[in-house]
């Protein structure tokens, strides 16, 4: 393989300063993600959760599901190790990286479970693949062969050939944040990193005064 170590990017000379902040974290996150899409970023909701369990740190990619003043919505099996560290420990990051547009959004935050008539709601909306697939895999667990999934895809397939009950042990997780960082990507690595971060009022995305402005060095 080639030396990592000899690979460069100059990230250019866009600024990101404070006058180019959003009022909110919320407004800031929706402009940003805007402009991942029409930068064509592949699948610019994918984010990194990271959690904490008794045997350490993890971390792994999620589809972000929903936005809102609440804070970032995500979808999975509530068996999952993911969702068993969240039960350990609700503290979580979340990390959006946009190679396109050479940008980041870090958020830190706690996890608690959406009401579970908004799980149903969205579990709903899926395709039906998706569905099935949710009953299908015992997410983390180990499995003796990928020939035992497709045996037991077929069968739920047969047993639920168009309405597909909401598993119980499935659902969503919203990260109520505390911090949310903006990092803008500079030539020399002088990166711009702007952040909202709590003021101990409360945790709504989209209230100015819950959150107060630093900038931090590169």
């Amino acid at each position: 393989m080639e030396d990592p170590a000899g690979r460069r990017v100059d990230y250019g000379d866009r600024h990101f300063d404070e006058q180019d902040l959003a009022s909110t974290p919320l407004a800031q996150f929706q402009a940003w993600y805007s402009d991942a899409v029409a930068a064509g970023v592949p699948e610019p909701n994918a984010m990194t959760v990271a959690t904490v369990d008794e045997d350490g740190v993890s971390a792994r990619t999620v589809l972000l599901k929903a936005v809102d003043p609440r804070g970032f919505v995500f979808y999975t099996n509530l068996r999952s190790r993911k969702a068993r560290g969240i039960a350990h420990d609700p503290r979580v990051s979340l990390l959006f990286t946009w190679h396109g547009t050479h940008r980041q959004v870090a958020v830190r935050g706690r996890a608690e479970e959406v009401p579970r008539a908004e799980t149903e709601a969205y579990f709903a909306s899926r395709p039906y693949g998706s569905r099935i697939g949710a009953w299908v895999s015992e997410q983390s667990r180990p499995v003796d062969s990928a020939a035992t999934l497709a045996r037991r895809e077929a069968e739920l397939r047969e047993r639920w050939p168009e309405e597909v009950p909401t598993p119980d042990h499935w659902g969503g997780l919203l990260v109520r944040a505390t911090e949310v960082e903006f990092w803008q990507g500079r030539t020399s690595r002088l990166h711009d990193r702007l952040v909202f971060v709590g003021t101990g009022r409360g945790t709504d995305l989209d209230d100015p005064g819950d959150w107060r402005v630093e900038r931090r060095q590169p």
